[in-house]
């Protein structure tokens, strides 16, 4: 029996993506090779992340008045593209790692004020095995 998995818009099988907004990474490939930055977003279906100062492309726009009052000026901008997830290396400290999941035991609170013992998954570096 095949089992269903969730599919991104290419009809490929979805991956877990270990980075998230905010995180620091490095291009490992590319034109931008060596560079780092923090993500400003990630594209789970399209596996890509938009990181800042690297792969920026120039966009001509058009001057917009609609509804006779000021619109936006038209002209060239400069912005941040996506790139493949692939490509980029969370930072931490001095160097790139690997990124690791742990289960880690916490308490939790019941809303009439008792405590049970839970489990949550928590992102740990490879190289030093401390949480990020």
């Amino acid at each position: 029996m095949a089992q269903n998995k969730p599919q991104n818009k290419l009809g490929n099988a979805q991956k877990s993506v270990g980075i998230k907004k905010g995180d620091q990474v490095r291009v490992i490939a590319g034109k931008d090779k060596g560079a780092e930055g923090k993500v400003i977003s990630v594209l789970r279906e399209e596996q890509r992340v938009i990181v800042e100062g690297v792969n920026r492309v120039k966009r001509h726009t058009k001057v917009v008045n609609q509804g006779g009052r000021a619109g936006s000026t038209g002209g060239i901008i400069t912005t941040e593209a996506a790139i493949h997830i692939s490509n980029v290396m969370l930072v931490e400290g001095k160097g790139v790692t690997r990124i690791g999941f742990k289960r880690e035991e916490v308490l939790k609170r019941r809303p009439d004020g008792s405590t049970y013992a839970a489990h949550r998954s928590v992102r740990i570096s490879r190289k030093t095995g401390k949480e990020i």
